[in-house]
């Protein structure tokens, strides 16, 4: 397993794939609603792709928002799951907050993954909220 940044257009297509995957096709989000100006390599974002035995499985993206780092996107295709990739992608996406000085982190987390987010010290800091027909909780964590 290893996670890059996103560098290249075709690595941000790669990306692209997998969220289509995973959002639209398995969860009904409309593709419209899956893609906004935050997906390109010159947006203020930083976006990364997770590899499997050097197959690309799955990406998520960090933005600044406010005094936060904002995780999002967040995606594994489905014969990867439950083998510690989401872990490592969101570590990955600590870590690039951290070398940016933040100390905050937030995302919209789906409910059904609430458990995992509290297990890597997020806190749910919202009531159940319906976002592209499926139930979210904001999730926050400081970094000590």
């Amino acid at each position: 397993m290893r996670i890059d940044k996103i560098t290249s257009e075709n690595e941000l297509t790669t990306a692209f794939n997998i969220r289509k995957a995973v959002f639209v096709e398995e969860q009904g989000v409309p593709h419209a609603d899956e893609y906004d100006e935050f997906d390109k390599l010159s947006a203020p974002c930083e976006h990364v792709l997770v590899y499997h035995n050097d197959t690309p499985v799955g990406t998520g993206r960090i933005r600044w928002v406010d005094e936060f780092g904002k995780l999002e996107r967040i995606s594994i295709l489905e014969n990867y799951r439950s083998l510690g990739l989401g872990k490592a992608i969101i570590c990955a996406l600590e870590e690039i907050a951290k070398e940016n000085g933040i100390k905050r982190v937030k995302l919209h987390g789906q409910t059904h993954a609430e458990g995992f987010y509290q297990k890597l010290g997020y806190e749910t800091g919202s009531p159940v909220f319906m976002e592209d027909g499926i139930p979210h909780v904001l999730m926050m964590k400081v970094f000590a």
